[in-house]
């Protein structure tokens, strides 16, 4: 069986295009696995603390739970039929940490690999590369409940559990993310509580960010040494674009503040040596870095990686505060959900401001610009090639009286990101590849089934699947190579 890298593999091109991407652009879709598989208690699958968190009333909206989902767990050969015939290149799952490992601990269930392996062998028929993500925020509950991420121990449970998966798939997976944006796993789950496990403690945020650091470098350990030496490495960031919003000193200073807890929380050990002294100072008062971080922990964390993945939705717009009514209106308009907690340890009191007022069915504003200087200073700084592993929006999404679902914001949305990808190659940055999220509508987190990102609308009754304009039109972008 032949194994193409999708950083590597080629497409065709039916027409010249407008603007062009590289020869062996990867063209792709990502989901989660939480998010779309269902069959929560099949085949040795144990709760996670998604499933948990979608049980306690008031988390989640409608009482809503990935139980049953879309049902990808028992419909994956339509839903890769779908990609193939959209002309995906690459498709970024996750695999869902309890179906393969239910405990956190211990050997494998040969049932729930056994599911990643005919998903991805069915990939592989239909010519598609698979990218597998090995932490999508569904910590199995066993763990959270011996303390979760803000204890050390959890980190050298994810890399067991990394070298189990690699050991299954890392013939056959080119290309290996370890986490998904940690940042909304410690700083949401632990500090704002909109995500599982729900937790509000700041302290706990902060020590959950340094475990899964840690846990990311032990797993870039544990993957090399089980996977082939042609297998590619990365991590997946929601960096936030960070932008003040006048160039007061004041405003710039909060900027500096999210910058330092929002990226390089992440960037700083895992890319320059260790922990920014801003960022320990700016949290001093809520852990002790010298206690939390012990001797060979950055260099653990800062093993070398082939490919930096970036999420990117919208820029974030910041300033100092201007008065307490202005704070206590504004403090959470930062997109990440409603909480009297504040996701920002050591920094609550910043004021986040919209962009602009054209905006996303979440809420997000639409500011393409933001991945440009993303990708672009992602390049600078850190000098790895790049994916863009999530772009994408929500939209209310309305299905015709012929059956059929016309997004045209939806298509708006992806043609401006393209089109901001296409700025950042020109400009410099190695990106090599872009997974529009989502391949399918899902369970979106805390908002339940209430918001759509797929450009495949499905039925949640009925399950069925119906490619929506957005699919259609991202398929003649793949045919193509670029933009018309």
């Amino acid at each position: 069986m032949t194994v193409t890298d999708p950083t590597t593999a080629a497409h065709s091109s039916v027409a010249v295009p407008r603007v062009a991407f590289p020869p062996g652009f990867s063209w792709g879709a990502a989901t989660a696995a939480y998010q779309i598989e269902g069959a929560a208690a099949e085949d040795g699958r144990t709760p996670s603390i998604w499933d948990a968190f979608a049980k306690t009333p008031g988390k989640v909206l409608n009482g809503d739970t990935g139980d049953v989902a879309v049902d990808h767990y028992h419909r994956f050969r339509e839903d890769v039929r779908l990609m193939a015939d959209l002309g995906l290149t690459s498709y970024r799952f996750s695999l869902s940490w309890p179906r393969i490992q239910p405990t956190g601990r211990g050997p494998a269930v040969e049932r729930g690999l056994d599911f990643y392996r005919a998903l991805v062998d069915t990939l592989l028929e239909h010519g598609i590369s698979p990218v597998a993500t090995l932490y999508h925020w569904d910590l199995p509950q066993d763990l959270e409940e011996a303390g979760g991420w803000p204890i050390r121990e959890t980190a050298y449970r994810f890399a067991e559990y990394a070298a189990l998966a690699a050991g299954a798939l890392g013939d056959r997976v080119p290309v290996w993310t370890t986490l998904n944006e940690p940042w909304c796993s410690a700083f949401l789950g632990y500090g704002s509580g909109v995500h599982a496990p729900g937790r509000t403690n700041p302290a706990d945020a902060l020590k959950a960010a340094h475990h899964l650091n840690l846990g990311h470098g032990l797993a870039v350990g544990a993957l090399r040494e089980v996977l082939p030496a042609s297998a590619k490495i990365a991590v997946s960031l929601n960096l936030h674009l960070v932008r003040p919003l006048t160039d007061t000193p004041e405003d710039r200073e909060a900027a500096r503040r999210i910058e330092a807890v929002g990226n390089r929380v992440w960037t700083g050990p895992m890319f320059k040596g260790g922990y920014d002294e801003d960022l320990k100072a700016d949290t001093a008062h809520l852990v002790d870095w010298d206690e939390l971080v012990r001797p060979g922990d950055e260099a653990e964390i800062g093993r070398p990686i082939d490919l930096l993945g970036l999420n990117y939705y919208n820029p974030t717009v910041v300033s100092a505060p201007r008065d307490n009514a202005e704070t206590a209106e504004a403090a959470r308009n930062d997109g990440h959900g409603d909480s009297e907690f504040s996701c920002w340890p050591g920094s609550e009191d910043v004021v986040f401001h919209l962009a602009n007022d054209d905006v996303t069915a979440m809420g997000w504003p639409i500011d393409a610009s933001g991945l440009v200087d993303s990708l672009v200073g992602m390049h600078r700084d850190f000098g790895l090639p790049l994916l863009v592993t999530e772009n994408g929006a929500a939209f209310e999404d309305v299905v015709g009286p012929d059956g059929e679902v016309d997004d045209p914001e939806r298509v708006r949305y992806v043609e401006l990101h393209l089109q901001a990808v296409a700025d950042a190659i020109a400009a410099g940055a190695d990106v090599r590849g872009y997974y529009l999220w989502s391949l399918l509508d899902n369970f979106e987190w805390a908002y339940g089934y209430s918001k759509r990102f797929g450009i495949v609308h499905v039925d949640y009754d009925t399950q069925q699947r119906t490619p929506k304009t957005s699919a259609r039109w991202y398929a003649e972008v793949i045919r193509r190579g670029g933009l018309a």
